[in-house]
């Protein structure tokens, strides 16, 4: 049962984690002539283009992505449930698919922060691909930050910052899970 179940979550979390890159690399609106994000497009186009069709796009957020990441970690979720001893209701699988999406995109962030962190060590090359869509993604979480935390010395703790508030934010969540867990 592990080995489905790694295959299972394997699959889907690649994929799941590029519907989900996509929609955020969307909403900064990131440079879509870039070699990975274009990567991005082309392997989630298939399912995301007849979705279009039937989910519109609201303020310039593409909606059909977030329905797609969602019904795709539903379809994660209610797997996995398949394969475990205990069968949970339908309103545990909908809240474990949500929670489950925001732990990856706090994942998601979390990573993209750590890395870009560790590359401005070596000062990479600002037209790189890698490094360019990992600035315009990190810059919304980085900013607020910078603002609050300046530099120092010239050194840059605002990273930090981030990276704490994330890990706080994930803390509180597997509470939520572990105290919701425990009332069920």
């Amino acid at each position: 049962m592990t080995a489905v179940a790694f295959l299972i979550q394997t699959v889907f979390g690649f994929y799941i984690l590029a519907v989900m890159l996509r929609f955020l690399l969307q909403c900064v609106r990131a440079d879509f002539y870039n070699p990975l994000v274009q990567f991005l497009v082309r392997i989630t186009n298939p399912l995301l283009l007849p979705l279009r069709r039937v989910v519109p796009g609201y303020r310039g957020l593409d909606l059909a992505a977030v329905v797609l990441a969602f019904v795709l970690q539903l379809l994660e979720v209610v797997l996995l449930n398949m394969l475990s001893i205990q069968p949970v209701g339908v309103g545990s699988l909908l809240l474990l698919t949500l929670l489950e999406l925001l732990k990856l995109l706090i994942n998601i962030y979390l990573w993209s922060v750590i890395i870009q962190a560790l590359l401005s060590w070596f000062n990479p090359d600002p037209y790189h691909p890698a490094a360019r869509v990992l600035a315009q993604l990190t810059a919304p979480v980085l900013r607020p930050a910078q603002r609050m935390l300046p530099p120092i010395s010239g050194v840059d703790l605002s990273p930090m910052l981030v990276v704490i508030a994330l890990i706080f934010i994930s803390l509180l969540l597997q509470d939520f899970l572990g105290l919701w867990a425990g009332v069920r």
